[in-house]
């Protein structure tokens, strides 16, 4: 069993800017990673530190795959490398968690029988098996919901509009307190330069046999659904594959274009990183 890759996508939410997102694959796996925004001073060199982790996460997590590792053990090499870089790096410890680069992720890897999805935080995977429906592996769809809830709510309190960008200073310390929790018992799991991730990462083992199409994606791209309902999951999958990531790329773009402010589609900023990995399991 092997993964055929048949498409991918990584487009930046602002052209000017980075993209937080990375994505990487080999013949039997696939992942993608979206960092989370920055929400304070940078502590690494380079673009972003958001960009850093999704970057090298997705390097050093095929890297441990090519070299034999299961998807657990890939995930903790993975983890372990990016707590060493990051503190060989970085200009000073951070005072805060706020401060610390994570992202969300989804790996899929071969298994019998199918593959294992490790996941942290809102990126997702849509699985399409034969003539049955397709189906949501992962929590992406769920915290998107609260999500829109939040920045309604944010934009309505300060009178600014939603999409008005997450560094305004109605908007930053909420959202700073929010990141502050991230992994500690209080709040989720994401990943990061925190080997401690590893025993939290969420993990399905899915049934897949040959001529299976996934679909991995970030938030920004499955806001096609999640968030803009230009398409249900069956509809996403059966577009991908006809017209190409490039052209739901498009669309994404597009529905944005005509709701800057967030005042239709409540979120923090007008457009998100957008990546996608399509394959087919062989």
């Amino acid at each position: 069993m092997a993964f055929e890759i048949l498409d991918t996508l990584s487009i930046p939410g602002d052209p000017a800017k980075p993209n937080d997102d990375a994505f990487a694959h080999c013949e039997n796996a696939a992942v993608v990673l979206d960092g989370a925004t920055g929400l304070g001073e940078s502590l690494l060199p380079g673009e972003s530190d958001a960009a850093w982790i999704a970057r090298f996460g997705a390097n050093r997590l095929i890297a441990h795959l090519k070299a034999g590792a299961t998807a657990q053990a890939a995930v903790q090499g993975a983890l372990e490398d990016a707590e060493r870089s990051f503190t060989g790096l970085r200009r000073r410890p951070p005072a805060e968690t706020y401060e610390i680069p994570f992202a969300s992720m989804m790996l899929a890897v071969e298994s019998a029988g199918g593959f294992d999805a490790l996941w942290y935080g809102d990126c997702a995977a849509l699985v399409k098996r034969g003539p049955e429906p397709a189906f949501i592996v992962g929590e992406a769809f769920d915290r998107k919901t609260n999500e829109r809830g939040y920045a309604a709510k944010i934009a309505d309190r300060y009178g600014i509009a939603p999409a008005a960008g997450i560094n305004r200073p109605e908007v930053l310390p909420a959202l700073r307190k929010a990141r502050n929790r991230i992994n500690t018992v209080s709040g989720s799991w994401l990943f990061g330069p925190d080997a401690r991730a590893a025993e939290h990462a969420q993990m399905k083992r899915v049934a897949a046999p040959s001529g299976t199409i996934v679909l991995l994606g970030s938030d920004g791209f499955f806001a096609l659904v999640s968030e803009y309902a230009h398409y249900d999951v069956e509809g996403l999958m059966a577009n991908a594959l006809e017209k190409g990531l490039a052209a739901l790329g498009t669309e994404v773009r597009a529905i944005e274009e005509t709701d800057p402010d967030g005042h239709r589609y409540p979120r923090f900023k007008k457009s998100d990183d957008a990546t996608a990995v399509l394959f087919r399991v062989t």
